[in-house]
């Protein structure tokens, strides 16, 4: 028998969003599935915390349709809110509470009833490994423990949906691997829409991919599905003994070269031309006569394709 596919837990229909004339989001329109862990990214000032917003229910769309677990965002507020767990990227603590008293309080404003909140807390301290200072304040503890208060007051309840904005944001390399760890945890218990600017971090736990520029949707897949969208571009790196600039002219001039830069003493080549780059860069050495020290081709990363998207392609 076919799988039966995942229902949507979180859709968004032609959302716009304006503050006066600005305008944060233009008619953007995407869906996460149950289960899914998807990132979702975009360069400052792209959208990414006003749509998260209007998913969390603070702000309202301008126009278009939001609807969580099934619920419209506008028509049925109280239970599209109830669906999230949402970690902003300036989480709001109350620095004098201890650790057990502060998740108390948003349990208290979660409206768990009141049997269900001492369990509740315990889960959550237990989920984000925060015995260790439930007893301790809030304001003492460590960047790294307050992001994992953050990610244990937004699993309060245990909503089905997780929206994340930048929970690794001035985290260490280790405390980062930390809160990578809890949240690669949730994989297929919780629907998780989460927004990094570390796109190791996305590429290490998202299953696909949403990238916004400019308040609008670019981009939408797996990564590889993104770069085959864009086309054949491919990237060669080339280190010889030609003078730079006669070099870098002579890549520039070859059919369906777009970039030509140098980077740490090589020389690096994208083209959305043939599929064997590699090749047409050693017959253009060749010609000018100049010796290749290194000379290999590279398929697209994260990185890559998020810098092609919001420098103005589609996938």
């Amino acid at each position: 028998m076919p799988a039966v596919p995942a229902r949507p837990m979180i859709e968004v229909e032609d959302v716009t969003k304006r503050f006066g004339a600005i305008d944060a989001v233009r008619g953007i329109s995407f869906r996460v599935a149950e289960g899914e862990i998807v990132g979702f990214l975009g360069p400052n000032g792209a959208g990414k915390t006003t749509t998260m917003r209007m998913l969390a229910g603070i702000f309202p769309p301008t126009s278009g349709r939001v609807r969580v677990a099934g619920h419209d965002v506008l028509s049925a507020s109280l239970l599209s809110r109830k669906a999230i767990g949402y970690f902003p990227e300036n989480a709001p603590y109350y620095s004098e509470l201890l650790v057990t008293e502060y998740l108390r309080f948003v349990a208290r404003l979660k409206r768990l009833p009141r049997g269900r909140r001492a369990a509740a807390v315990e889960h959550a301290l237990h989920a984000c490994a925060l015995e260790s200072v439930a007893g301790r304040r809030v304001g003492t503890l460590s960047k790294g423990y307050r992001q994992r208060v953050g990610l244990a007051q937004a699993l309060l309840g245990e909503p089905p949906i997780l929206i994340l904005d930048e929970p690794t944001i001035g985290l260490d390399p280790g405390q980062v691997v930390e809160i990578r760890d809890l949240i690669r945890g949730l994989r297929g218990t919780r629907t998780v829409l989460f927004s990094s600017h570390i796109l190791s971090e996305v590429e290490a736990l998202c299953e696909r991919v949403i990238v916004i520029a400019r308040g609008s949707l670019v981009g939408e897949g797996t990564p590889a599905e993104l770069a085959k969208r864009l086309g054949k571009r491919q990237r060669a790196i080339v280190r010889t003994d030609g003078a730079a600039d006669a070099v870098r002219a002579a890549l520039r001039a070859m059919p369906g070269v777009d970039r030509v830069e140098e980077q740490d003493g090589a020389i690096v080549v994208e083209s959305t031309g043939e599929d064997d780059l590699a090749g047409s860069v050693g017959r253009a050495m060749q010609q000018g006569g100049w010796a290749v020290r290194e000379l290999r081709q590279e398929t697209l990363d994260l990185e890559d394709i998020f810098l092609e998207l919001v420098r103005g392609g589609r996938a």
